[in-house]
């Protein structure tokens, strides 16, 4: 439960690179926003900017300190995890080590990638939780979304009915979060609900590599195989 003394802090950590939005900032957005209606006094650091300079650095490690609950979103990047997210846990993991001594904090993950099925993102995950682990934290939870860029950047409020079950999953973290629980499975097993059914998402994606294959002329060269032995 929220401590009535002081107001707790929630700092959201996007490690996408992508501008001017991403899937993940959108997915951690809603949630920073879902628990300052809650009471929580929420920030925002975009890893791509604040890992750019000293000083950035320098307020990161200063948010990550004040925070007492940190939240990761990001996109999985060959079953792991985005350089810029890399940089910032080895940054904050120094930190707290050369500290020592650091007050009580909880960690949720929260990972999209543009697979259809969710668990490509369980390696990732993985990775956050070991992470928490050896840095101190305690760990509230990780979710994984699969079929992202369905979202591709835009307010979860906008997307609608095809966002219901991220939604559903995020309320449920933020309720559970609020009362010092980590996020329930019902939330995780609700954010891994594939957003399109998976012929949709194969027909959708097949005519989005052709559109590309056009715009570069290579509309021809979809089916070489230049590497191919007979």
């Amino acid at each position: 439960m929220m401590n009535s003394s002081s107001q707790e802090r929630v700092l959201l950590l996007v490690g996408s690179a992508k501008r001017p939005r991403s899937t993940s900032e959108s997915l951690g957005t809603y949630l920073g926003e879902r628990l300052g209606e809650r009471g929580f006094e929420a920030q925002t650091l975009l890893l791509h900017r604040a890992l750019k300079s000293d000083q950035g650095r320098e307020d990161l490690l200063a948010a990550a300190d004040r925070a007492d609950v940190l939240v990761i979103a990001f996109p999985l990047y060959v079953d792991s995890l985005p350089y810029l997210v890399i940089q910032a846990m080895e940054h904050i993991a120094s930190h707290r080590q050369a500290r020592g001594e650091v007050k009580e904090q909880r960690l949720v993950a929260i990972a999209n990638c543009g697979f259809p099925e969710a668990h490509q993102n369980d390696t990732a995950l993985a990775i956050c939780r070991q992470f928490a682990r050896e840095a101190g934290f305690e760990w509230a939870g990780g979710l994984a979304l699969g079929g992202g860029e369905a979202i591709n950047g835009k307010s979860l409020s906008q997307v609608k009915g095809m966002a219901r079950n991220v939604v559903k999953s995020l309320d449920l973290t933020a309720d559970a979060l609020t009362e010092g629980q980590p996020a329930p499975q019902e939330a995780a097993e609700a954010m891994a609900k594939p957003i399109t059914p998976a012929w949709a998402y194969a027909l959708l994606g097949g005519m989005g590599w052709k559109r590309r294959a056009k715009k570069h002329g290579a509309q021809k060269k979809l089916y070489d195989r230049p590497y191919h032995q007979s």
